[in-house]
């Protein structure tokens, strides 16, 4: 059986005291929410945790509410309450099509939305919906505290940008009017990583011509949204040729490998056909205000 190294536990009482221990055990401690992502790296020994400090009973930091123009939602919310939220459903309908993909309810009903942004895997779908949202992240540390866009927290594959005794504390997602999303996902098996997927945010006038629009795609190489494929929608009347020419600039963008989950090839085209799909059904979204 692996196991990891060995390590000293603590368990945080507080925000500032995460933050203090985090400050005194340096650049190999590490928090603990969820740790679906955390403990099969530390048993694999890919992490060398010296310290675990433990954040579950930060009960302060789990929770989801609309903030003016903003809905804010605390870093350990679990991924199973946001599928229940009624608001989250009505505001960002992508997230809960993409909370019904990600793992099992087993996974669901621990892991945070903070620990699978910190995880910064290029397969990470709430990583691809953060940024088809827009969305920001605040970032705390011993006496600071900073708000910076979710694109700036990833440095690359699991690497953040997170200062040594900083913690991610909250997620902001933009709350705008007519605009609506979607999220689809190809994967080997039912709660598998993504071969390949695709959301997509879509924001109609009064006239009905998208206004606005983001296209973002996961495991295929790109980080952030697409921005020849927002420059294919805007100022476009929704159609299949319109969503065909956004579909194709993201498929462009992408930069999928070979490897067991499908060559590169195969990945390209399912970029290409799921955009198409997004985009179809965000916009039909928008438009019957749903």
């Amino acid at each position: 059986m692996q196991t990891p190294a060995p390590f000293e536990y603590a368990r945080a009482t507080s925000i500032d005291d995460a933050l203090r221990l985090l400050a005194e055990g340096g650049e190999d401690a590490y928090l603990l929410a969820g740790g679906h992502s955390l403990l099969p790296m530390a048993k694999l020994r890919l992490a060398r945790p010296e310290l675990l400090i433990d954040i579950n009973d930060l009960t302060d930091l789990s929770y989801i509410r609309r903030d003016g123009d903003w809905l804010a939602i605390g870093a350990l919310t679990r991924h199973a309450e946001l599928l229940a939220s009624g608001e989250v459903g009505e505001l960002f309908q992508l997230a809960h099509d993409a909370e019904r993909v990600i793992a099992d309810p087993v996974v669901r009903n621990r892991g945070t939305i903070g620990g699978s942004l910190c995880q910064a895997d290029p397969a990470e779908d709430l990583s691809t919906v953060c940024d088809v949202v827009g969305a920001e992240v605040v970032i705390r540390g011993r006496g600071s505290e900073r708000t910076i866009p979710v694109t700036d927290l990833h440095a690359g594959p699991y690497e953040t940008t997170l200062a040594r005794g900083e913690m991610l504390t909250e997620v902001r997602w933009p709350i705008h009017a007519r605009t609506s999303s979607a999220y689809e996902k190809v994967e080997r098996r039912v709660g598998d990583w993504a071969v390949t997927a695709a959301g997509a945010s879509v924001t109609l006038g009064s006239d009905g011509t998208i206004v606005d629009a983001s296209i973002g795609l996961t495991a295929v190489g790109v980080q952030g949204t697409i921005d020849a494929a927002r420059d294919a929608l805007v100022g476009q009347q929704p159609s299949e040729q319109v969503f065909a020419a956004a579909a194709q600039a993201a498929a462009a963008a992408s930069r999928p490998s070979d490897d067991t989950r499908g060559t590169a090839e195969y990945k390209r085209h399912l970029a290409d056909e799921l955009s198409r799909r997004v985009l179809r059904r965000a916009a039909e979204r928008a438009a019957s205000g749903s």
